[in-house]
C-alpha cells in the first residue's frame, strides 16, 4: 500500500482524515495562497487544493497525496479567517440573516500511480438573524479566529444557523470525507 500524505497544516483536516483510521503523514505544502484578481471563490479553492497536493506529490512521487482548501464567500466576497474579535464581529454581522457558500476542494494525486482526482463540494450555510449580544457571547465563548466565516459548525457555531445544505456534512469543517473515502478506495486503500 502506498504511503498516504495529507498536504495540509490544518488541525481540523488532520482530525477529519484520522476518522478514516488509515495511517498517514502530514506535510506543509509550501504553496503561495495569494488571491488571483477576479477569480471566483470555487475556482480559487480548486486551484489551491490542487497546488497543495501537487507540491507534496512532487517531493513524494510514490505516495498518494491529499490536498484540500476551503474558500468561504458571501456572494463573490471572500470570507477570510478573522484572526481577531473585531474582524470576527464584522463577519458575523455581515452574515446575519444571509446565506454564505463554503467551497471545499480536494485533490488526490499520486505521481507514480498516475492518480489525479479533483472534487469540489459547496455547502450553503443560512444564518439566522443574529443580535449583537448573541454575536458578542458567541465570540467570547468560541473565539473562532482561525476559521473562515468566523464560526465553528462542529461546535457552538451550529447555534448561529437556520440550516445547512450540503451533500457531505464534513465538507463544512474542511474535508469532505464521503468523497475522500471514495477516492482513497479507488486508490486501493481498504475502507469499509
Amino acid at each position: 500500500m502506498r504511503a498516504l500524505v495529507l498536504a495540509s497544516t490544518s488541525p481540523y483536516r488532520r482530525a477529519l482524515l484520522a476518522r478514516l483510521a488509515l495511517p498517514f503523514d502530514v506535510l506543509a505544502p509550501e504553496v503561495c495562497e495569494a488571491e488571483v484578481a477576479h477569480e471566483p471563490p470555487a475556482m480559487r479553492a480548486r486551484r489551491l487544493a490542487t497546488a497543495k497536493a501537487q507540491a507534496v506529490a512532487h517531493q513524494y512521487p510514490e505516495a498518494i497525496v491529499l490536498g484540500s482548501d476551503q474558500v468561504a464567500s458571501l456572494g463573490e466576497h471572500v470570507l477570510h479567517k478573522s484572526g481577531h474579535a473585531a474582524r470576527c464581529r464584522e463577519q458575523l454581522t455581515a452574515l446575519s440573516g444571509k446565506t454564505a457558500s463554503f467551497h471545499t476542494a480536494c485533490a488526490v494525486i499520486g505521481a507514480s500511480a498516475r492518480v489525479n482526482l479533483i472534487h469540489l463540494d459547496t455547502t450553503a450555510v443560512a444564518f439566522r438573524v443574529l443580535a449583537s449580544d448573541e454575536i458578542e457571547r458567541y465570540i467570547e465563548r468560541e473565539q473562532p479566529f482561525d476559521c473562515a466565516g468566523s464560526f465553528k459548525a462542529e461546535s457552538l457555531g451550529i447555534s448561529l444557523f437556520e440550516r445547512i445544505d450540503s451533500s457531505d456534512p464534513t465538507a463544512l469543517i474542511g474535508l469532505p470525507l464521503i468523497w475522500v473515502a471514495q477516492a482513497l478506495r479507488s486508490c486501493g486503500y481498504a475502507l469499509p
